[in-house]
């Protein structure tokens, strides 16, 4: 079945937007969308660039708050065309590489708290070494807590009453495994205003802690069967299939992390070596030898499936806008083979349980888990000593007054 086309090849754009319009198309080609959603895409390129006519505005002028203000108001008046902004954002990087100052760069940071939060979120990338992800969680907490208690910045007057106030405002309104989460990124957000210097005392410690009902169950595998159902769930005929079987046996094979796998790139890969370089929390990398069937797995995959494209990213997206695929994609990937198996559906940290709940069965010593898995320390992986049921029978005492 041949992709649908249009018979319309021709749109006319006019506006602030006419001079970069074959650089859009271009883009668009380029990933993977359609003749026909080509057309649609610059239908509503043009219909923005009217838009930004009207209003007396620019190139300049664009930025990703405009372009969520012209989909909401353009939603239901323009139809369907106008679905997301996953067509529309790729304008910002085409402006960028064509050297238009945008206005988002021109004014900087608005306020001494703008300013306040652009340094911590420095602070938490490169000194720290957070992840992206869990940096944008901190700071949208920590300007959520000078919105409430020093909107115009200045910290230095904060009281561990605030401090106090802050916790309690937020876990009137969520759960108390987001207030906890809320707690941590103040916490952090207060000993970098102390560490800076922009208050004369820490008042992290003034955080309280939250406990909640935990649950310490133990950790499950899927065993090897259910890992066998999976893998053969995977169409291997197919494109997506070999994408699908790749990414559910270097799950298996080697416990990555969903957010590893999705960050994996082509340059991760030694092929002469029979290495690959793994990105994981902190920053840290490591590099792990590449079973010949996880290697052979990839291989199949990105000969005979990877969308063409210069993305380096190994696991690709399959509909426009190709590109990674990203931690959600990985764990859709698993959910589907578990569908297809008919298992119950899991998540792709259950993979990563089985193999260290395999390794516990052959006897093999903590540590050694422990650096397969790579943590940090060995408390990460003692949880998995309770697996090892034999083991723990050998080291229980008896129940006082019974008989031995």
């Amino acid at each position: 079945m041949t992709n649908p086309k249009s018979k319309v090849t021709k749109v006319n754009i006019g506006g602030p937007l006419a001079p970069f319009a074959d650089l859009y198309r271009s883009r668009l080609q380029q990933s993977g969308y359609t003749p026909l959603s080509i057309v649609n895409e610059l239908r509503q390129l043009a219909h923005l660039s009217r838009w930004l006519e009207e209003g007396r505005l620019t190139g300049s002028d664009l930025t990703i708050e405009r372009l969520q203000q012209y989909v909401e108001l353009h939603r239901d008046r323009y139809g369907n065309r106008v679905r997301s902004l996953q067509g529309l954002s790729p304008l910002l990087e085409i402006l960028d590489g064509q050297g238009i100052k945008r206005l988002s760069e021109q004014a900087g940071p608005h306020s001494p708290s703008d300013m306040m939060i652009g340094s911590f979120k420095t602070y938490l990338l490169h000194e720290r070494g957070l992840v992206p992800s869990t940096t944008e969680s901190y700071v949208l907490r920590a300007r959520r807590f000078l919105t409430w208690f020093a909107p115009t910045g200045q910290v230095a007057s904060l009281s561990a009453r605030d401090v106090t106030d802050a916790v309690l405002r937020e876990s009137a309104s969520v759960s108390v495994g987001a207030t906890q989460l809320f707690v941590v990124a103040l916490r952090s957000f207060l000993r970098f205003c102390f560490i800076e210097g922009l208050m004369p005392t820490d008042l992290s410690a003034a955080a309280p802690s939250l406990t909640g009902r935990r649950h310490s169950p133990l950790p499950k595998g899927i065993g090897g069967n259910a890992a066998e159902a999976l893998l053969r769930s995977c169409d291997k005929r197919r494109s997506k299939g070999r994408r699908d079987y790749a990414i559910v046996l270097i799950l298996v094979r080697l416990g990555l992390r969903s957010s590893e796998v999705a960050g994996l790139s082509l340059d991760d890969i030694d092929w002469r070596a029979g290495e690959i370089v793994v990105r994981g929390k902190g920053r840290r990398e490591d590099r792990l030898p590449l079973p010949s069937d996880v290697g052979g797995a990839i291989a199949a995959y990105l000969q005979r499936g990877r969308p063409k494209t210069t993305d380096r990213a190994v696991f690709l997206r399959f509909l426009a806008p190709i590109g990674p695929l990203g931690r959600g994609g990985i764990a859709t990937a698993v959910r589907r083979a578990c569908k297809r198996a008919n298992l119950p559906p899991i998540g792709p940290h259950r993979l990563r349980h089985t193999l260290a709940c395999e390794m516990v069965g052959a006897g093999v010593p903590l540590p050694e888990i422990a650096q397969a898995l790579r943590h940090r320390g060995i408390s990460s992986s003692s949880i998995y000593a309770r697996v090892d049921i034999e083991g723990l029978r050998a080291l229980a005492q008896p129940w006082p007054g019974s008989v031995a």
